[in-house]
């Protein structure tokens, strides 16, 4: 049969042990005096695990006296009063009286997802609003803020580390080492927005960089899932985690995975570097905005091939911001209730807010402000705005769900906040 001559030959894996095991091989020698710098993977494992203990995390926000600590101490409070929807009542408020008597396919169940959480202090107003309006608070946040500025922000990276333990969501934070940092000469403004075409990029030295960035906020912060924007800071994640470090990163809608063969690439990788076990720090797959459902279908078909059905997650943008990104109006939530029938383990992703309500701000949503210094958006006036569009996505999520109940569908969104 002609698909016969597509079977792999058995001696290139060994080909491969052998350029990656040599004392000659350069790439992975730099990959390993950069994990030297923080210890063997078993301290660095050990020096994170601690990190990211909660009483840990809250010591250190009272010890910089950081006035996030009593925001916190509000979350959890609320929380354990049970001021947060439970699921139950949440269907009851959609659905009436017949929710009760519905099923609902938890194995299917979609991760309501939100983009970007810039700012500790925007979390504790969408829990607020939450309350208030018993709505549902997402299960999965994604942050783009730079790393340096949170650290020095009262303790924002250390606040936000905190509260998404209280509340039971993961998240992601996205490192400086990428070409928007200066590295890519061919990137600067919107002037310069064909410097985009092959990727935001992470060019020459900026992948061993990368690495670096990791180790640094994985041992002093627990931060263990990073966004990923290149092939070869996709590698080097794949070399840490089959070294024995616990690290974690999806990959991000600017690589581009736009079709089922572009994802089939991306997993025959990590399928070669898994662990004995089968694991992979490919935690989460961002595909592009283009892919229709049939891409998602056969992308998670590779999945379960390659046994990763319940470790990657397949993140899809259901909006997106208004301007910069994408043409609009830019909705699939009506996509997403299809294929969330079909397809296990997928994310509903909200980088902006439903295109109708976006016309109606002021300042709409946009990508370029994620490039924003906190100092220049205070001096601008445009906090407000910029918190404004950040709970227009809220409520996009909350859409999301109320579509995904009415069809006997079900969500995940922060566990702890939401009892069944």
């Amino acid at each position: 049969m002609l698909k016969d001559r597509l079977a792999l030959n058995v001696s290139a894996v060994e080909e491969l042990n052998k350029f990656f095991q040599s004392n000659e091989n350069e790439m992975v020698n730099e990959v390993l005096r950069v994990v030297e710098k923080y210890g063997t993977p078993e301290e660095i494992n050990h020096m994170a695990r601690e990190a990211k203990k909660l009483p840990n995390l809250l010591a250190r926000l009272k010890n910089m006296d950081s006035p996030y600590l009593k925001d916190l101490e509000w979350l959890t409070v609320m929380r354990d009063k049970g001021a947060f929807v439970s699921i139950s009542e949440y269907r009851r408020n959609v659905l009436g009286p017949k929710a009760d008597a519905m099923g609902f396919n938890d194995g299917k169940a979609v991760t309501l997802e939100i983009s970007a959480l810039q700012y500790f202090p925007w979390l504790i107003e969408e829990a607020k609003q939450a309350i208030d309006k018993k709505e549902i608070m997402p299960g999965r946040y994604i942050r783009v803020r730079k790393m340096k500025e949170q650290e020095s922000d009262n303790g924002d990276i250390l606040a936000v580390a905190a509260a998404m333990q209280i509340i039971g969501a993961s998240y992601v934070e996205t490192l400086e080492t990428k070409g928007t940092d200066g590295s890519n000469v061919h990137l600067g403004g919107p002037d310069t927005i064909t410097g985009y075409f092959g990727g935001i990029g992470q060019p020459n030295e900026h992948v061993l960089m990368w690495a670096d960035e990791l180790l640094y906020y994985y041992t002093n912060y627990g931060i263990n899932e990073v966004l990923n924007i290149n092939p070869g800071t996709v590698l080097v994640g794949y070399m840490l985690y089959r070294l024995g470090i616990d690290i974690k990163f999806k990959i991000s809608v600017f690589m581009g995975n736009d079709n089922p063969y572009s994802v089939l690439w991306t997993m025959l990788m990590a399928r070669l570097f898994a662990r004995e076990d089968g694991t992979t720090p490919l935690i989460g797959f961002n595909l592009s905005n283009s892919v229709d459902n049939k891409t998602i279908e056969w992308s998670a078909k590779a999945r379960t091939a390659f046994g990763f059905e319940n470790n990657i997650r397949i993140e899809h943008h259901i909006t997106e911001c208004y301007r910069h990104i994408v043409r609009q109006p830019y909705n699939r939530r009506n996509e997403l209730i299809e294929i969330a029938a079909k397809v296990p383990n997928i994310s509903a992703k909200h980088e902006g807010g439903d295109p109708t309500d976006e016309v109606t701000q002021e300042h709409t949503s946009t990508i370029l402000d994620y490039f924003r210094d906190k100092s220049e958006i205070e001096a601008s006036g445009d906090m407000g705005h910029l918190l404004g569009n950040y709970l227009y996505k809220h409520a996009a999520v909350n859409k999301t769900a109320k579509a995904l109940t009415e069809n006997g569908l079900s969500f995940i969104g922060a566990k702890k906040l939401h009892r069944r």
